[in-house]
């Protein structure tokens, strides 16, 4: 039976078989017995990470150790909060990093900075679940995520990817203009905006 460890865009930790690129960390959110708890994070540094580094090993859901979200992409990691890790992905970080700058969200941020503005915009204080913003589709960047009926959808050139937990499904024609919920954090869409490129699944295209 799958673990319940693989993260969609609209924000939600559910149990897929799908395999994912890249895996995430928000702090310990398993009991001792692997399952997870009513918790969504344990700290404000939500990360995405490479699959493997240095020949680390860890057993999933250890106990007393960070449990391990699994991502389609890094488009899917930005849409849930994530930025990449500094260690693992440290090339991407920086770039990541120059991105924000030149977004005007703040030169030579440190990563706590970074983590600060993202929690802001990334859960709601009340339910503490996923925010979401409105945005005219017409200037949103490729890499972010959308509401597009009842699903998630990639922005990507002309056309809208409906996400699905193994891979994109065939684009949809993206509208030249009109309102849509924004799923990916106005900051990261921002980054995104200003030049950062995230790391598509090969569905995409």
């Amino acid at each position: 039976m799958p673990r319940q460890n693989r993260v969609t865009p609209d924000g939600r930790i559910v149990a897929d078989p799908a395999r994912g690129l890249f895996m995430g960390n928000r702090g310990i959110l398993h009991d001792r017995d692997g399952r997870l708890g009513r918790a969504l994070w344990r700290h404000k540094a939500w990360i995405c990470c490479a699959l493997s580094f240095r020949g680390r090993r860890l057993a999933l859901a250890a106990p007393g150790h960070y449990t391990q979200l699994f991502f389609l992409d890094e488009a899917v990691a930005l849409a849930a909060g994530h930025r990449p890790c500094a260690e693992c992905r440290r090339a991407d970080y920086h770039r990541f990093r120059d991105a924000w700058g030149a977004a005007g969200l703040g030169l030579a941020a440190r990563a706590p900075e970074i983590d600060a503005v993202l929690h802001r915009h990334r859960v709601t204080a009340k339910t503490r679940r996923q925010a979401t913003h409105l945005a005219d589709i017409a200037g949103l960047p490729d890499g972010c995520f959308i509401r597009h009926g009842t699903r998630p959808a990639l922005v990507l050139g002309s056309g809208l990817l409906p996400f699905s937990m193994s891979g994109y499904l065939p684009p949809r024609p993206r509208p030249e203009a009109g309102g849509v919920t924004v799923l990916t954090p106005a900051p990261l869409v921002a980054v995104l905006a200003a030049g950062y490129r995230p790391q598509l699944h090969a569905s995409a295209g």
